[in-house]
């Protein structure tokens, strides 16, 4: 829901005396129409992020690598979530009250949630590979101990090249339509090589090399599928699959809207093609950043979905059957305590039933 520096709830248009003057606030229907959607993102990812979060810590005792890393992406989805209300007070009011630091804060966190959100679904499909494709080679080197410091690395990670949230973003003083004074948070580009990069920073480190390694994965995986007579494994991989599209699906306009910002920088200020792009990233980038920040609330309807036949026999804890079905950590074959199981067959009892579940849609 941002980008390098979230331009979210800001539309960004370079000129000549204020590169990014316009914003998101200045337009009545706009704020009305993105409040609205950001109150419904609010009410259903913020609880339905803690369910998640609620049903992996106190009903899963043994926690496979899949469901570790959907912990960690629905506490990052429900950290987002959360910090919608800061943004609805700020479309509500269409000035902000919070300060600098808090303009600053607020969207590296946002933006920091968005890396960990498309690194750990990376991770998801590099396990799923590792499991199917290497499993006898890589399944007794991955230990619980190795799976916690690879999270514990990538939160590092997104946390250090989120940076340029804090350095491109300031509140400053704006006038809406009838001259009247208020405060707004937005980037503070000066010059047009902080746009360039900065918006294709976030593509590149956000979506495109993320998504290249996901597809790759996926390529390799399917191919592994058809040389085994263990086809019931595709079943396994449809929830993460559908994680994965989702997330694509609601990011894509958003980097679209990014790369159109980068291509507007490489023409003359008075181009006719600049100003084309700018009129369509201004227009579109609001739309986009508030199906950017649905992507983050979509996770519990789909999971929702896919154990809805556990529903009636598990009551509220369908959620962490579907997690104990969908994992490919647990074997007929003793493992040590340490190890997590990585092997290519699923569970007689979990796997294949959550599998069913989720290839038939039952």
């Amino acid at each position: 829901m941002n980008n390098s520096n979230p331009s979210f709830f800001t539309s960004n248009v370079s000129n000549a005396t204020n590169p990014e003057s316009d914003s998101v606030v200045s337009n009545d229907f706009s704020t009305a129409v993105g409040a609205l959607i950001l109150s419904l993102v609010f009410f259903l990812g913020v609880p339905g992020n803690l369910f998640i979060v609620w049903s992996i810590l106190a009903r899963i005792r043994r926690r496979s690598v899949t469901t570790l890393l959907i912990l960690n992406l629905a506490c990052a989805d429900g950290c987002l979530m959360a910090l919608t209300i800061f943004f609805i007070v700020y479309l509500t009011m269409q000035t902000w009250v919070f300060g600098d630091a808090m303009c600053k804060v607020l969207f590296y966190l946002c933006n920091t949630n968005m890396y960990a959100s498309i690194f750990l679904i990376t991770l998801m499909s590099v396990h799923r590979f590792v499991a199917v494709v290497l499993p006898r080679r890589m399944s007794c080197r991955i230990t619980r101990k190795v799976v916690r410091r690879v999270i514990v690395a990538t939160w590092v990670l997104v946390m250090i090249i989120s940076i340029p949230s804090l350095v491109f973003r300031d509140v400053r003083d704006d006038r809406d339509e009838n001259n009247k004074l208020r405060l707004v948070c937005a980037p503070n580009h000066t010059l047009p090589q902080h746009v360039r990069f900065q918006y294709a920073f976030e593509t590149v480190a956000g979506f495109i090399l993320p998504y290249a390694v996901i597809i790759t994965c996926y390529v390799l995986i399917l191919r592994r599928l058809r040389q085994t007579k263990f086809q019931r494994k595709v079943r396994s991989e449809k929830l993460i699959l559908a994680i994965v599209v989702m997330f694509g699906l609601f990011w894509l306009p958003y980097h679209v809207i990014n790369m159109m910002q980068v291509a507007a920088e490489w023409y003359y200020p008075d181009s006719p093609t600049r100003e084309k792009l700018d009129n369509i990233t201004k227009s579109s980038r609001a739309v986009t950043s508030c199906l950017a920040f649905i992507s983050s609330c979509a996770n519990p309807v789909l999971y929702t979905f896919a154990g809805k036949s556990y529903i009636k026999q598990n009551g509220f804890a369908f959620m962490a059957r579907l997690f104990e079905g969908t994992s490919l950590d647990q074997t007929g074959t003793k493992k040590s305590k340490d190890t997590v199981g990585l092997s290519t067959v699923d569970s007689a009892n979990d796997s294949g039933a959550a599998s069913h579940v989720l290839l038939n849609g039952r």
